[in-house]
């Protein structure tokens, strides 16, 4: 895992659109989700992902004992928690809850830092007072158990046309989310701090260079 001190000092200063710009300069790969809401506005969201995949639900060949929010979440974590994204890939049923207050108590008992849904989530209002940061597709009321089933634990998935590996590192704030390779994730928030400066720079020049109103 990357030096988190370093790590949480460079995000703190850029925006998603930087850390996509830098990843566009050093990797030239879809890494960027857009259209996403949250139930807890003004948090950031960074850490290495673990990740759930679904499946439509059957009952014969997904059997509920073995197949279930709790079970595979578990799974997930089996090699750490503390500080991890909790990527849910709803494999194109992005209509459908894949998690609700009570599931997703689970993330906020174990410390993880969050969750990135390929799908909606409920509760927003139950969600929002668990110490962690959520974005999704948006909101429901409906439970989403009779359409989907998750189906396994901490193996890549697409998220919104990006690929998400376990260890990638997600990042997202109220632009969107950037899923970034764990290997360069430091130098990629180097650069994108570099050229959150640069455009800082700009908008600071035409403001001085700006004739004042007469």
């Amino acid at each position: 895992m990357a030096h988190k001190d370093d790590l949480q000092g460079l995000a703190s200063r850029v925006r998603t659109p930087d850390v996509a710009d830098a990843m566009g300069r050093m990797h030239r790969h879809r890494c960027h989700i857009n259209d996403l809401v949250t139930p807890t506005p003004g948090r950031i969201l960074l850490g290495p992902a673990i990740t759930i995949s679904f499946l439509p639900s059957c009952e014969e060949a997904l059997p509920l004992e073995h197949y279930n929010f709790s079970q595979l979440f578990h799974d997930a974590i089996e090699n750490g928690a503390q500080g991890r994204v909790l990527v849910l890939a709803g494999n194109g049923h992005s209509g459908v809850s894949l998690g609700g207050g009570s599931k997703l108590s689970l993330v906020a008992a174990h410390g993880l830092a969050g969750v990135l849904a390929d799908g909606r989530l409920r509760d927003f209002t139950e969600i929002a007072t668990y110490d962690f940061a959520a974005y999704c597709l948006g909101q429901t009321t409906k439970w989403g158990g009779d359409v989907v089933t998750p189906f396994e634990a901490n193996r890549p998935v697409v998220v919104s046309g990006v690929t998400v590996r376990p260890g990638d590192y997600v990042f997202a704030d109220a632009s969107g989310a950037v899923v970034i390779p764990a290997a360069q994730v430091l130098s990629v928030f180097e650069e994108a701090n570099r050229i959150a400066q640069v455009e800082a720079a700009f908008v600071d020049r035409i403001r001085n260079e700006a004739p004042a109103a007469e």
